[in-house]
């Protein structure tokens, strides 16, 4: 992709996710995220009404008089995107690939985390970790994150490995932070990687797929190839139970994948690139929503 084309992209995706930012995210991220992280301020006497449970014994003892701790917001949080572009990424056959609607995904998060003051930072990964974008705040810092999304190009047949994605997370983001990991999620084993994430961050994953990898079509002998490893094979499409089982793997992957997130008390948002049918926009405000009641 030359200069002017990324240019033109970045453009594009900018007015697009920007405006969805301002209008519909920035007030129900604040209301998700902002609080979350409280930090201690200071303490004063009991007063009718305060919460026992922030009471500090330490400080009563010592004044025999009862004594609360006090806590304010933090100022401002760190987002992490920790983003998947292994070669099965760059698939799609609705809307668009999956690629592009990960892309403005980040835009969307990132906007809405720039709008309210906080640091974003990027982790591209496959098999291996590709670029690391420490966090800043700023707008043109946003559009470098969406400049290299958009202009990333994949080596042929790179894997996914969520599990050194997420280990690298773990040793180069210290404080607890927000971190939306963004994926089909066509691996395993990375369980143990997850729930260490989990434990630490406010840790929420994004399932990305395409109505394709849900279910194979009817339409005789084609020749197919797997994204990540390279290798080609014809598949007979007329055969009820090839379908059967393309789709049942499907469903396993994502029942693995929904598993892991649930035993390391993360959250979980599905999305597909067939945005007529289920647009991600609704299903980000549905997560919003439900976090931040």
């Amino acid at each position: 992709m030359d200069t002017s084309e990324l240019l033109k992209k970045v453009r594009k995706i900018e007015i697009k996710t920007k405006n969805l930012s301002n209008h519909i995210f920035s007030g129900e991220y604040h209301s998700t995220f902002k609080g979350r992280g409280m930090s201690f301020s200071e303490v004063r006497e009991y007063q009718f009404g305060d919460d026992v449970r922030n009471i500090d014994w330490n400080v009563t003892a010592r004044y025999n008089a009862p004594f609360i701790k006090v806590y304010e917001e933090e100022r401002e949080l760190t987002v992490m995107l920790i983003v998947d572009v292994s070669e099965s990424s760059f698939f799609g056959t609705i809307n668009q690939m999956k690629n592009h609607l990960i892309t403005e995904i980040c835009a969307v998060l990132a906007f809405s985390a720039n709008n309210n003051n906080d640091k974003v930072g990027v982790i591209l990964f496959s098999d291996k970790i590709e670029k690391f974008i420490p966090p800043k705040k700023g707008k043109s810092h946003i559009l470098r994150i969406i400049r290299e999304l958009l202009g990333y190009e994949s080596n042929q047949n790179n894997e996914t490995n969520i599990g050194e994605a997420l280990g690298y997370f773990s040793n180069v983001i210290k404080k607890k932070c927000i971190a939306f990991l963004i994926s089909d999620f066509m691996d395993s084993g990375y369980e143990k990687a997850m729930d260490l994430a989990g434990r630490k961050h406010d840790f929420i994953g994004i399932h990305v797929s395409d109505p394709r990898e849900e279910n194979l079509p009817n339409v005789g002998l084609i020749r197919v190839k797997d994204a990540e490893t390279g290798q080609a094979l014809w598949l007979d499409t007329s055969s009820k139970k090839l379908r059967d089982n393309y789709a049942k793997q499907f469903v396993e992957n994502y029942d693995r994948c929904r598993s892991s997130f649930l035993k390391s008390g993360a959250d979980l948002i599905s999305v597909t690139t067939d945005t007529d049918r289920k647009p991600y926009v609704k299903e980000l405000m549905n997560f919003f929503k439900k976090r931040g009641g």
